[in-house]
């Protein structure tokens, strides 16, 4: 190792951030030298007095970007090491020594310096040739130091950088995973998302100024949207009065006027002026930003802002005196190539362009605080953020200087970040546990503080009264169930047939404040190998990696893309759903998916219809996701997704208009077949669509006639724009053949054994309870096989539609809706060791792989099998899905064509059979 010791080349550059226009400032980004104190002795030893004769780093950047740790030493396997996350490449916990020498010029003599570092984890401490200056502690802000004893000329910079946890009383620990390193869970400081790097991200500067300049300018709108109050701080006492100029972006001013300051505070100064008439609000729609500065006798500060003002108004989220609505996901931290957020703009700019193009307006910030190119990104395109405090605990309030800490991180935030308008909401961590007295006191503090935000105490909690109804110092409140029952999908859709008319009114009309509904859907999409060589970063893909071997062990990797395709159109479903049925609700102010895009930690939770680097699986296009998902959606109430011959369908036609009042509109609906034919359209005119929910706009009506089963496509539109959306509806005769003299149908193995001897055709159809295999499921995983083991792990149906067997049985490949009845009454059968190609598969979680089916055909001994675990016996004529699938079958077994391929003995079969019956799965038990 070489000693790469560099003296900076000054570069004095206008600092237009927000501090004294006169500030200069000196960029220490580039080579530094680094040394790692694994056994804590730098201190001891002086290592700040010396040059650290150590290895050469670029900075900004992290140990894991250099190649610098622990190298990993972990093979691809399916256990809880590896399942757990993303694997680092290298890893190191502990101390690490930057040093770099640098130059003050000489006309910052008698200047007042400052050294800014962006962003660390966790702690830094910093020596000034030898002599230590302070430490800082923060994982969610600038680590800021005075350097008042800095003389132009050179010197010798040294920045220890400790990762090592600080507080561990700000995470829940995830013990089911067995590296200790990998527990925590808290996305500020966690292995599970972004890593517990070691390093210094974004700005490293030397900013010099005045010892009196002004400086933490903030600007805060009032409620009535007719004042600014702006107050800065200043050392140095002020004569009145200041001046205060407000220009556009663009350099146009709409206010230039003197103003008279007040002073309550020893340094703290405030002024309030009428809003300009120049200044226009900021919204999603509008995001109009402005530039103020205030000149006093000392300097000039400036900041960036925005006008807005959010408030709950009788229980509704309003911004500007508007009622919005949030579509928001979450962001936890996800950044696989580097393990770090980014802190550039341009990276943020992409990521917030991809969620507004599947037509989101908010991001929650899981347990973190995102840098300030987030923020910046965010009040340019209009996108609403809710931060946290670095915070996901169960027994909150047990350590006082825990409590001290997120204090002072809940300050900073509001200092550092609460002048960008995108910032509406904050809450102090995620599904917080134990003293809810003491959040209630921390969140009262905060309120009188700023006036910009709503806040709230926890994002959802499971202990229980408080996370089922909200908080005295909540301003709005996030739950996935309140005392009077669940907001999200996850306990509706598995247990209660498919139906269209309802919402989510019951659990939330007591609630007075805005409610958002936490982290609704956690649908599991089957791991896409393809992603594999897409991690060519400091993590591999190691959990992937287990997969495709055991897929290629098993003989199913070229099953692998079907998986993937089939899982995540399942996954699109049920988002749909989650999201109209939100949406129909208007007590409701929001939800926050989990999420729109993978999440790679926490046993390996793909969630998303985007892989993690935010692109498609090809399984549903950001058009298509719009249909549902945006400011203006068409929806639908009706009773349910199956209908019989002789029905009448009826639906009523509503709007979520969160974009803007429009006048006498008309609203186009039509029902067509598979092949485009238009069976039935309308139009319904003279609408006027108020902001929020606009429902029984107008009744669609239909006399279902069929003599076949089929497949519709339901779609209403607003006339003249983009805004449509869709919905598939199953129709079938009510009388069909479901016997036949050429097949024996039979719920008994041993009947089927002695058929089959005979030479004749048996469709077996067992009781599924008394069935060795998986509890039938229509929803997929929840959130993760490793992470939720206690749950029936599969990930819907693969039907194989070029099947003869399936010709007189509309669907696609994978599960819709028309499934629900035919999973709930079934089970998986495990079929690994019999030789079939199912007709209708199942596809397992990525954990156990095995082969799974529903029905399968195969030659046994002199007969042909037909083999079906799904019901097709009981209650037919109330089960029109199932009768029409036992009516395929037979309609295929009695024609030349059932010939199956594929032969298995009569004891293989009996392999599937079970001693005795299995309680069924409740949606609660996936947290016990």
């Amino acid at each position: 190792m070489r000693l790469f010791h560099t003296t900076i080349i000054i570069a004095v550059l206008f600092l237009s951030a927000c501090t004294s226009s006169k500030v200069e400032q000196i960029d220490l980004s580039g080579d530094w030298q680094v040394k790692l104190d694994s056994t804590n002795v730098g201190e001891s030893e002086s290592w700040a007095s010396s040059k650290i004769e150590g290895t050469s780093i670029s900075l900004p950047g992290t140990l894991d970007d250099a190649g610098i740790g622990t190298p990993n030493t972990l093979e691809p396997a399916i256990n809880n090491y590896v399942m757990s996350n993303l694997a680092r490449k290298h890893q190191y916990i502990g101390k690490a020594w930057y040093q770099k020498e640098i130059e003050v010029p000489s006309d910052w003599k008698d200047e007042a310096i400052t050294l800014s570092l962006e962003r660390v984890l966790w702690e830094s401490t910093v020596y000034i040739d030898g002599k230590k200056v302070g430490s800082a502690n923060s994982l969610i802000g600038t680590h800021d130091y005075e350097l008042t004893s800095l003389t132009p000329g050179k010197h010798t910079l040294t920045i220890v950088i400790d990762n090592s946890n600080k507080f561990p009383d700000i995470n829940v620990a995830g013990t089911k995973y067995p590296d200790k390193v990998n527990q925590d869970m808290a996305h500020a400081y966690t292995n599970h998302t972004q890593i517990k790097w070691n390093g210094i991200l974004g700005d490293i500067v030397l900013k010099a100024s005045s010892d009196n300049a002004p400086e933490n300018l903030q600007v805060y709108p009032n409620k009535g949207l007719d004042k600014i109050k702006v107050t800065f701080n200043q050392p140095k006492s002020e004569e009145n009065p200041v001046e205060v100029v407000i220009k556009t972006v663009d350099g146009t001013a709409v206010y230039s006027e003197k103003v008279e300051v007040s002073n309550s505070d020893t340094n703290l100064y405030a002024l309030e002026i009428e809003k300009p008439e120049g200044i226009e609000l900021w919204d999603e729609f509008n995001p109009n930003l402005y530039d103020v500065f205030v000149k006093t006798s000392t300097g000039t500060v400036n900041t960036r802002f925005g006008y807005k003002f959010v408030v709950n108004d009788n229980g509704n989220l309003t911004l500007n005196g508007t009622r919005i609505f949030l579509r928001g996901n979450l962001e936890c931290v996800i950044f696989p190539l580097t393990g770090y957020p980014p802190t550039t703009k341009e990276e943020w700019a992409k990521l917030i362009g991809q969620a507004k193009a599947y037509g989101l307006n908010h991001l929650r910030f899981h347990s973190w605080c995102p840098p300030k190119s987030a923020f910046q990104v965010a009040d340019e395109a209009g996108f609403y953020l809710q931060v946290e405090l670095p915070h996901w605990s169960l027994k909150f309030g047990e350590d006082a200087n825990t409590v001290d800490f997120l204090t002072s991180e809940a300050h900073k935030i509001l200092k550092d970040y609460g002048n960008h308008p995108s910032f509406i909401l904050m809450a102090m961590g995620n599904e917080l546990q134990g003293d809810m007295e003491q959040l209630n006191s921390l969140v009262a503090k905060l309120k009188p503080l700023d006036n910009r935000h709503l806040f709230a105490t926890t994002a959802f909690s499971f202990q229980r009264p408080a996370g089922t109804r909200p908080e005295p110092e909540d301003e709005f409140f996030i739950a996935q169930w309140t005392k009077n029952g669940w907001i999200r999908g996850q306990g509706v859709f598995n247990n209660k047939p498919p139906h269209f008319d309802a919402d989510f009114t019951a659990g939330a009309e007591f609630v007075e404040i805005p409610l958002i509904s936490h982290e609704i859907g956690q649908y599991t999409v089957y791991p896409d190998m393809s992603e594999i060589e897409k991690y060519t970063g400091v993590l591999e893909p190691l959990n992937f990696i287990a997969v495709r071997n055991d897929l290629k062990k098993k003989g199913l990797l070229d099953l692998a893309p079907d998986f993937t395709y089939n899982s995540g159109k399942l996954a699109s479903i049920l988002y749909k759903e989650e999201i109209e049925r939100a949406m129909k609700t208007p007590s409701f102010d929001g939800f926050q998916l989990l999420q729109l895009q993978d999440f790679p930690g926490q046993g390996t939770a793909l969630v998303g219809l985007l892989n993690a680097f935010w692109e498609s699986k090809g399984v549903i296009s950001a058009e298509e996701f719009r249909m549902f998902n945006s400011e203006l959606v068409p929806l639908l109430r009706f009773e349910k997704a199956v209908y019989e011959n002789g029905e009448t369908f009826k639906a009523l036609i509503e709007v979520a208009n969160f974009f803007k009042p429009l006048d006498n509109q008309s609203i186009n609906w039509s029902i067509t077949d598979e092949t485009g034919n238009v069976l039935v359209n309308s139009q319904v005119q003279g609408i006027n669509l108020s902001i929020g929910n606009n429902t029984n706009l107008g009744e669609i009506v239909y006399e279902v006639k069929t003599d076949s089963a089929k497949k519709l496509k339901l779609e209403v539109g607003l006339e003249g724009t983009s805004y449509k959306n869709s919905w598939n509806i199953w129709v079938y005769p009510k009388e069909v053949n479901l016997s036949n003299r050429n097949v024996v149908v039979t719920s008994s193995f041993t009947v089927a054994e002695q058929e089959l001897n005979k030479g004749n055709k048996v469709l077996l159809n067992p009781d599924y309870k008394t069935l060795n295999g998986i509890e039938g499921r229509f929803v997929p995983v929840f959130w993760s096989p490793v992470h939720f083991p206690n749950q029936p792990a599969t990930m819907g149906v693969m039907a194989n539609v070029k099947h003869p067997a399936l010709s007189n049985f509309p669907t696609n490949t994978h599960s819709d809706w028309q499934w629900w009845d035919l999973c709930i009454n079934s089970k998986s059968v495990i079929t690994d060791g019999l030789n079939v190609n199912p007709i209708v598969r199942v596809i397992d979680n990525f954990v156990t792989n095995h082969h799974l089916a529903n029905v399968f055909e195969a030659k046994v001994g002199n007969g042909s099998l037909m083999f079906s675990s799904i019901d097709l016996i009981s209650n037919l004529e109330e089960r029109p899905v199932a009768r029409q699938l036992r009516h395929s079958l037979l309609q295929y077994m009695d024609s030349e064509a059932f010939s199956p391929s594929e032969s298995v003995t009569m004891d293989d079969l009996k392999s599937i059979k079970l001693e005795k019956t299995q309680g069924k799965f409740s949606t609660e038990d996936i947290y016990n």
